[in-house]
């Protein structure tokens, strides 16, 4: 069952005061267009999906005074699909299931090209990495060789990509799919050998893991990046800084995708204008949800290159001076 979180705001009246003032009343007119309530699609539960958009979910609601829920999802691949479908308002996708399914080569809807859904505002990057119980004596991605690999949950970023890209290093794993929490629970009781996953760090299951049980946390060899690199045109370098769990000491490099938050082209403008205004212009509030907003940023706009922004985007970014490329302004876009 298909688990929602329902958020509910308590300042409403301060709320509409904040919108009021800030909006004016010519956009706020524009509210007669708006529904009642909407719902954002996450991905299952201790991913940074799902803390990252309860988190923005909870802000528009309370700025904004409009009913928001959450939905836990399969992650980026299905969100994709249920914005497109119409039964989400909302989602949140890395870019490489996002292009799959714009030109209709997602695993969920071969053949089916996903034409309705339109970028919003950029989150953040997620790296790729795996985390093993140091008693497991395994250390790197050639050491899982014949193993038991817990992936995430199908059609999330991480079992999408994490069984291709052992396929592509040659590495025979018997892939486990999940939640990111139940995975976790299973690594930890010697049903997984290992739990290979992807979001924003830290990731909140690694953490969960190393806090009760010695654990090892490890990316790609340099040649096996570099393979992967050339391989897949969606992912890009990135750096993992020592730290960043407590048992990882030094930097490591790894692979990364960017997300953005995704909406149906028929949701009002307005209403997506407000949204973008108010997750870009209270990144301090963003940073209190998870760290990884710290690039929730107007200016890692351009990290999307292929998906067009919905209008209300579109508008939100030609006001703050941008130049949105012809390419990505859709055709519902009246200037």
């Amino acid at each position: 069952m298909v688990d929602k979180i329902f958020l509910r705001g308590g300042r409403l009246a301060a709320s509409l005061l904040v919108f009021a003032a800030v909006s004016g009343t010519a956009l706020a007119q524009d509210r007669g267009d708006w529904p009642s309530s909407v719902t954002v699609g996450t991905a299952s539960q201790g991913g940074t999906y799902f803390i990252y958009g309860a988190g923005w979910a909870g802000l528009v609601q309370e700025v904004l005074g409009i009913a928001t829920s959450t939905e836990a999802t399969g992650g980026p691949v299905q969100n994709m699909a249920l914005v497109q479908s119409g039964d989400l308002d909302f989602g949140m996708v890395t870019m490489g299931p996002a292009y799959d399914g714009w030109i209709g080569e997602s695993e969920i809807a071969p053949g089916f090209e996903m034409r309705d859904v339109r970028a919003m505002f950029p989150m953040y990057e997620t790296p790729f990495q795996i985390i093993a119980l140091q008693r497991s004596g395994i250390t790197s991605t050639a050491d899982l060789d014949g193993r038991r690999v817990g992936v995430g949950p199908r059609g999330g970023t991480p079992g999408t990509y994490f069984p291709r890209f052992f396929e592509q290093l040659g590495v025979n794993v018997n892939v486990q799919y999940g939640g990111a929490s139940d995975l976790a629970g299973q690594l930890q009781d010697g049903l997984l050998d290992a739990f290979a996953f992807a979001a924003g760090i830290p990731i909140s299951a690694f953490s969960q893991v190393e806090a009760q049980n010695p654990a090892v946390i490890f990316t790609f060899s340099d040649e096996e990046r570099e393979q992967l690199l050339e391989a897949n045109p969606s992912i890009a370098p990135f750096l993992v800084p020592a730290g960043t769990y407590q048992s990882q000491s030094e930097d490591q490099t790894t692979v990364s995708m960017w997300n953005f938050a995704i909406a149906h082209k028929d949701v009002p403008e307005s209403l997506v204008y407000e949204i973008m205004r108010v997750v870009l212009e209270n990144n301090d509030r963003m940073m209190t949800i998870h760290a990884t907003a710290a690039e929730t940023l107007v200016e890692n706009w351009d990290k999307n290159g292929f998906l067009p922004f919905h209008a209300g985007a579109v508008r939100y970014l030609q006001d703050q001076g941008i130049e949105v490329p012809a390419e990505l302004i859709p055709e519902e876009y009246e200037g």
